[in-house]
């Protein structure tokens, strides 16, 4: 164990704080982590521990969630500055005047949005449940905001008409179908997995379509052993670690988050340290958004 390592370990202790870190985090802050996995699935888990502290190895909307869903708590984001692109494509003053043109449409919202947008949504959905959100969705009116490509994809699987918002992740938009076809002659025998953020030209070409998590489950459960992996790089490693028999190649060595790498040990460790970059948000805010969030994880 290094030098910093046991000083955040001594903190975390001192502080009864929890880490979570994103799949899309560097390598050496995904080994600290308490628990990893994607941005909803790691604040539900925050929220049942007993901690005081969380410290949010992510984004600002994810650090937003878990501050939501664990209002007791402490929730500290290491660099403040690790924005999200997409979620500040879309603000609540641009998704009312959305709704104004469609009064009678239900809204969901892609998990990364800001808690605002969450709070002007009546369902909140993840890359893993959007097709059973929208399917489950009465309503044949419904706004899908931010990620067009995302809702593009539910809603086709889901088999509804959806009004899209002009969103994307401008990270995913790095993966194009010549890394695909590139990748399937170097790794004839690989599995193609890509995120639902990836444009649909790419969706097409794959052999899965699969949130992080649904990710990691196909890695762990198939028989094959090769796959390229369509998202941010930072999911090779846990892969890789988590699979040690099996191999991960990234569809594009270009398709990395520098907002996502801006977290390193250091600032977890002055985050412990300082108590700082503490995440409110707004009681008003928050109650409307988790009523979002409630109603997603109500369908289970």
């Amino acid at each position: 164990m290094s030098n910093i390592t046991e000083k955040i370990e001594n903190l975390k202790k001192k502080r009864n704080a929890v880490i979570l870190v994103h799949n899309y985090q560097p390598s050496e802050v995904q080994d600290i982590a308490d628990f990893r996995g994607d941005s909803l699935g790691l604040s539900r888990e925050a929220a049942k521990t007993s901690a005081d502290v969380i410290v949010f190895c992510g984004v600002h909307f994810m650090a937003e969630t878990a501050a939501i869903l664990s209002p007791d708590k402490t929730v500290l984001l290491p660099d403040k500055d690790a924005g999200c692109p997409m979620a500040d494509m879309i603000d609540a003053e641009k998704l009312r005047a959305l709704k104004k043109k469609h009064p009678h449409a239900s809204v969901v919202c892609y998990v990364n949005s800001t808690a605002e947008v969450k709070a002007e949504s009546d369902y909140c959905c993840t890359s893993a449940n959007a097709v059973e959100i929208l399917s489950g969705i009465e309503n044949n009116e419904i706004i899908f905001v931010p990620d067009k490509y995302l809702g593009s994809f539910a809603a086709g699987k889901a088999g509804k008409k959806v009004i899209l918002y002009e969103g994307y992740c401008p990270i995913h938009m790095k993966i194009l179908e010549q890394h695909i076809t590139d990748g399937r002659k170097a790794h004839p025998g690989a599995k193609v997995l890509v995120h639902p953020e990836c444009r649909t030209a790419i969706c097409d070409l794959a052999d899965e379509v699969l949130s992080t998590s649904g990710m990691e489950r196909y890695a762990r459960e198939t028989k094959c052993e090769e796959m390229i992996i369509g998202t941010e790089t930072g999911l090779v490693y846990r892969l890789q670690k988590d699979n040690p028999g099996k191999k991960f190649y990234p569809a594009s060595a270009e398709a990395v988050c520098p907002n996502m790498k801006k977290t390193s040990l250091e600032k977890v460790l002055w985050a412990l340290d300082e108590m700082k970059h503490e995440i409110r948000v707004k009681e008003s805010t928050a109650k409307a958004a988790r009523k979002a969030i409630d109603r997603m994880i109500s369908f289970g």
